[in-house]
């Protein structure tokens, strides 16, 4: 149960997914839930309707919050201090990337992460698919989806789950590459092993 673990979920306001309209961060450590932050971020780019109606934020709702950057400020140095797990984690990831790209910051070339959805497919095979919303059913786990700050909470609250029971994340972590924007290929060997 050692280890700092920074859950964090994205929304976005359109398909191009390379801005961020909601970001949500859950700090786990010592076996709990020791920090949540829930932010509305102003994209500085067009809202697709299909996007408001899944996320319920409206341009309205951000003209006066933060850009990307001025958040980056505050987000950099909890993302510096653990392992970045998210639930989809690739989707997270590659917002994450194509924001800090677009936005011309420098953070690091690569990161290490974990994704809840792929511990959840291996460690709990029994459900009919490993969303997070049935995940968060099967847990009795509360959720208000699609919302940042709620999706990053039950990401961290199932990956505790998974830590409790035992799992060794080890074989689940990953690197993303952050200027290439794709999961570097681990080294083929055993189930770990990207398939």
């Amino acid at each position: 149960m050692t280890g700092r673990y920074i859950a964090f979920d994205v929304e976005t306001p359109n398909s191009a997914n390379d801005r961020i309209s909601a970001i949500g961060v859950t700090v786990v450590e010592r076996g709990a839930v020791v920090e949540q932050h829930d932010y509305l971020v102003n994209p500085e780019t067009r809202f697709a309707s299909f996007n408001v109606a899944l996320t319920g934020i409206t341009p309205e709702m951000v003209a006066d919050k933060p850009a990307f950057p001025q958040l980056w400020q505050e987000l950099e140095p909890i993302f510096d201090s653990g392992l970045l797990i998210a639930h989809n984690a690739p989707f997270d990831m590659s917002v994450l990337a194509k924001c800090l790209r677009d936005y011309g910051i420098r953070w690091r070339p690569s990161v290490s992460y974990a994704c809840t959805c792929q511990m959840s497919r291996r460690l709990l095979p029994q459900l009919p698919n490993h969303k997070l919303n049935t995940l968060c059913d099967f847990l009795g786990l509360e959720l208000d989806h699609h919302r940042a700050g709620s999706d990053s909470l039950a990401c961290g609250e199932i990956l505790l789950h998974h830590l409790h029971s035992g799992v060794d994340l080890t074989p689940f972590i990953r690197t993303y590459d952050l200027i290439a924007i794709r999961t570097m290929q681990p080294a083929r060997r055993g189930w770990g092993s990207r398939r």
